[in-house]
C-alpha cells in the first residue's frame, strides 16, 4: 500500500515522507499532506486535506470514506483491493495544494 500512495505523490515538489507517531506521513513545510496508518482491525487508511464541502461531500458518500476525529479538513480513506488509485492521486494531489506555499502549487502539474 505504501509503495502505491508514494507513486500517487512523486513528484510534488518539496514533499518528504516521515515516520508517524503511528504510520508514514507525506509533509510539505511543517504540513501534514496525507498519513497512511493502520487499525486495530488490521486495515490500512489514509487521511488527507480536502476543501470544506468536500469533506462534508465524502463523509456522506460512507465507505470506504469517513470523517476523521480531528482537524475541520480531514478526509479519511479506506485502502484495499478496491481502492481507485487513479482518484486519490487526484485527492492527493488537491491535498498538497491545499497545505503548499504558492509557489510550490504553480509547479504542479495536476493529474487530466
Amino acid at each position: 500500500m505504501l509503495d502505491r500512495v508514494r507513486s500517487c505523490v512523486q513528484g510534488l515538489p518539496q514533499l518528504r515522507e516521515e515516520d508517524a507517531w503511528v504510520g508514514v506521513r507525506w509533509r510539505v513545510g511543517s504540513d501534514t499532506v496525507a498519513h497512511v496508518f493502520g487499525g486495530e482491525d488490521q486495515l490500512f487508511r489514509i487521511t488527507f486535506r480536502g476543501e470544506p464541502d468536500e469533506v462534508a461531500a465524502f463523509e456522506h458518500l460512507g465507505a470506504p470514506y469517513f470523517r476523521a476525529g480531528w482537524g475541520g479538513n480531514v478526509i479519511g480513506l479506506l485502502l484495499d483491493e478496491s481502492t481507485d488509485w487513479t482518484e486519490l492521486h487526484e485527492l492527493l494531489t488537491d491535498s498538497y495544494c491545499l497545505q503548499a506555499p504558492q509557489h510550490l502549487v504553480e509547479a504542479v502539474d495536476r493529474p487530466a
